[in-house]
This record gives structure tokens, C-alpha cells and sequence, in this order.
């Protein structure tokens, strides 16, 4: 053995896990193979006859029914919140599936994520007749996919309750499969297309801290929104009769409308891409799709100039 022989160290064997973990991961230089099959959903227009008429029936709804829907009420979505009782109750009779002498119990919670899947499904076509087409179209395919797992969840009942306990338990494993699927898609929609997501909550973080000039009071014509921008986040200012400015962040928290394109009525406006309704007081949603206030600024007037800070001198990171 040569003196100066490289002895193995601890770190070898972590190294070469490491390398081997490395190499099954997406290429960097382009998009993984699931990403880049979600993303061909994002493009698919075969799925656009489909969403207008599906659209239109949602939205016949009453507008107090559609905000139970969305979670204006719990101030996010409630959807996701729903979603949990089927999946869990779908993933504990798997569990129990694999194990001899329990597929009575299984039946059972297949039984409750049958009857709590359709709020959940409600809730969730409420959001999306409010989604962008690329969201949109994944939507389409999440929910498909949703819909095979409860068929295929609602058939494995049936068997159960039959005496084909085999079969139950093979549809169940289908429909769990369905399930995931239908679960990755919605958290591409929430994580990657953040249907859903707050689109205003990064103001309080990028703002300055302080007052920020807006411009003099004549650059401001009584009753007609204009924008400005303040650290680089859009605003809409709104001169009133009584001299009282309103500022508030223009950028819709739903979807990132522009609410200064929007209507201005009784002290509020609304959002001119799916009709949100903002107090420009305290930027207050009296009305959704969204389900989270939008920002507002405080003002001021002085020697004729409009100046406007955020509630609160400090930003936390």
C-alpha cells in the first residue's frame, strides 16, 4: 500500500447519495418532464368551448352564495379547508384496507369522503369560474381528475357493500391514485399559478416606510382615478368633492385587476375583471371574488401637495 493511499471517509458514502439523488432530478437547463406536461395543460385550448358555458352557470349564482363559496367570509379561500375531510378519510381507508379483517371501517370512511366531497367540489368550481384560461384549463383537468377518484370511490362502496370486498379495495387504491393526481394539480394551481394567492400582500413589505409624494391636489381631477406609483407598487388615487384623497393599492387582491379601470360608486370601487367590491376607505371587501382586503394608504395635504404612507412606520420582513 503506498504511504500517501487515500483512506475511505464517513463523508464517501453521503457524497455518492448525494450524486446519485442529484442525477434523478429534472434537468436544470430545462423544465421536468411533470412540469412540463402541466405546463402543456396551461396550453390547452382544446379545453376553451368548456369553460365559458361552465362559467356562466356559476355565476348565475346570487352574489352572497358565490362569497360563502370562496371564503370572503374566513379571509382565504375555503376549498382547500374542505378538501381535507375527503382526502383524509380517502387515505385512511387505504390504510386500513392493508389490513386484514378492517374493510368495514374503510367502507365507512370512503362513505364520509363521499358526502364531504361535494361541498368541497362546490367551493372549488366557485373559484374557478373566476381563474385566468392558463389556470383555468388545469383547473379542468384537477377537477376531471377529482371526479374519477370519487367515481371510482363511489363504485368501491357499492362492491363493499356487495360482499366484493377485493374489488372494493381495488377500486378504493384507483381512486386514492385519481385522488393524487387530482391533489398535485391543485398544488400547481395554488403554488405555481397562486390561484387563490393574496396578490397584494407583497405591498406592506416593498413600500417604503414614510411619506411619499403623489403629486400636487390640481394634478388630481374630483371623481377620477389616476395612478401613481409608490415604490414601485401601483396605486389608485382618488380625489373626492370635499377635497378628501383616497389612495389604495391598484392591483386587485384577487387576480391583480386594475381597480383604477374599475367603477367608483358609494365609496367604493370595483374590480373590472370579476366585479370585487373594495371600500376605498379602508380598502374593505364588501364583495368577492376576493377573498382578502386591499391595501390602503393614509394622506395627507399639505401646501397643495398629496402625500401618502402606508398604516404604520415599520416594515417586517
Amino acid at each position: 500500500m503506498a504511504f500517501f493511499e487515500r483512506v475511505p471517509r464517513a463523508t464517501d458514502a453521503a457524497d455518492a447519495a448525494t450524486t446519485a439523488a442529484t442525477s434523478l432530478l429534472p434537468d436544470p437547463e430545462g423544465p421536468g418532464r411533470v412540469l412540463a406536461a402541466v405546463d402543456r395543460i396551461e396550453g390547452a385550448r382544446w379545453a376553451d368551448p368548456l369553460i365559458k358555458p361552465l362559467r356562466g352557470v356559476v355565476r348565475r349564482l346570487p352574489p352572497p352564495t358565490r362569497d360563502v363559496l370562496h371564503g370572503r367570509w374566513l379571509g382565504h379561500p375555503v376549498h382547500p379547508a374542505l378538501v381535507q375531510v375527503p382526502l383524509g378519510t380517502w387515505t385512511s381507508a387505504a390504510l386500513l384496507d392493508l389490513i386484514p379483517g378492517k374493510g368495514r371501517g374503510a367502507g365507512a370512511l370512503i362513505a364520509v369522503g363521499l358526502v364531504s366531497a361535494a361541498p368541497a367540489a362546490v367551493a372549488g368550481l366557485a373559484d374557478w369560474a373566476d381563474l385566468r384560461k392558463p389556470q383555468a384549463r388545469v383547473g379542468l383537468v384537477h377537477a376531471a381528475a377529482n371526479s374519477a377518484a370519487i367515481a371510482c370511490y363511489a363504485a368501491s362502496l357499492v362492491a363493499r357493500l356487495r360482499g366484493r370486498r377485493l374489488r372494493g379495495r381495488a377500486l378504493g387504491f384507483a381512486g386514492l391514485t385519481s385522488a393524487t393526481v387530482g391533489g398535485a394539480l391543485g398544488g400547481h394551481l395554488a403554488y405555481r399559478q397562486a390561484a387563490g394567492a393574496n396578490h397584494a400582500e407583497q405591498v406592506a413589505a416593498v413600500v417604503e416606510p414614510g411619506w411619499h409624494l403623489l403629486g400636487s391636489l390640481s394634478e388630481f381631477p374630483v371623481g377620477t382615478p389616476v395612478v401613481r406609483v409608490v415604490s414601485g407598487v401601483p396605486v389608485m388615487v382618488l380625489r373626492e368633492p370635499d377635497d378628501v384623497v383616497r389612495v389604495i393599492a391598484d392591483r386587485c387582491s384577487h387576480m391583480a385587476g386594475p381597480l383604477s379601470e374599475g367603477e367608483i360608486a358609494d365609496g367604493c370601487v370595483t374590480c373590472p375583471w370579476h366585479g370585487s367590491v373594495f371600500r376605498l376607505s379602508d380598502g374593505w371587501n364588501i364583495r368577492g371574488p376576493a377573498t382578502a382586503p386591499q391595501p390602503v394608504f393614509e394622506t395627507r395635504v399639505t401646501t397643495g401637495r398629496v402625500m401618502a404612507r402606508l398604516p404604520g412606520e415599520t416594515k417586517e420582513l
